[in-house]
């Protein structure tokens, strides 16, 4: 198989030498490309064959937000997001720029791989905590907006993440799902892996992987983090719920 090819993007040089030497001992990945600035990191990838492109927030020219929403258009990479700063409000837009993943820059080199072979293969990358928590405060505000309820302005999400909750469209792709679909859906949005939906359903893992990748079809939606803001915005998930395992 062909390596997978990484493009790092940050204003420090020592943090990018330090990533790709990290990465470069990793047979399956392989590091194509260095970028200072997000300007740097769209040209990059539209110029050169680039698979995921590790991306900072904070960079000069273009920040890292600016930049993977014009990568993601233009559909040159997946990106990852790395950020020294555990902020809901980087998350949320990393989120609606289409980032696959959020990490940050003290994770174990371990998961900085992972995180490469897991947005590689299609999936998105957050931590299932991380992933409920910062939704469930969004559909707050979707929810505390529809009924004309005064809100936090700390809690207001990005631009671009602000559709009417249950829309007639989000209620159409709903109703397009098996049970069995949306069943997973629950679980999905309440941050389980597919080992773990696997288990509370009593079927194969590859089942489950069958089934997200069939309702992400469905819902049309890119990723696992975009069907969990599905869930929410459509209702099918309300602020607070716990949804039960299976």
């Amino acid at each position: 198989m062909e390596p997978i090819r990484v493009l790092l993007a940050d204003d420090q040089a020592l943090l990018r030498a330090g990533f790709a030497m990290m990465l470069s001992v990793e047979d399956e990945i392989e590091v194509v490309g260095q970028a200072a600035n997000g300007r740097e990191a769209v040209d990059f990838a539209a110029a050169h064959p680039v698979d995921i492109i590790l991306m900072d927030v904070q960079m000069p020219v273009l920040d890292g937000i600016r930049a993977t929403e014009q990568v993601v258009q233009a559909g040159t990479a997946k990106v990852i997001i790395l950020t020294t700063f555990e902020r809901d409000d980087y998350l949320f837009d990393a989120i609606s720029a289409g980032a696959s993943g959020f990490l940050l820059k003290n994770s174990d080199p371990d998961d900085l791989v992972a995180a490469v072979h897991a947005v590689a293969s299609g999936h998105a990358l957050l931590a299932p905590e991380m992933t409920v928590r910062v939704i469930e405060r969004f559909a707050r505000q979707l929810h505390a907006e529809a009924a004309g309820s005064p809100t936090n302005p700390a809690d207001t999400p990005a631009a671009g993440m602000r559709p009417p909750a249950g829309s007639s469209q989000q209620r159409k792709l709903l109703a397009s799902l098996t049970s069995r679909e949306r069943e997973v859906l629950v679980n999905v949005a309440a941050g389980r892996s597919n080992a773990e939906i696997a288990a509370g359903m009593f079927v194969a893992e590859a089942t489950v992987k069958t089934h997200v990748s069939n309702l992400l079809g469905k819902i049309q939606v890119r990723d696992r983090v975009q069907a969990v803001v599905f869930a929410y915005e459509s209702g099918l998930i309300l602020p607070g719920d716990k949804p039960a395992a299976g």
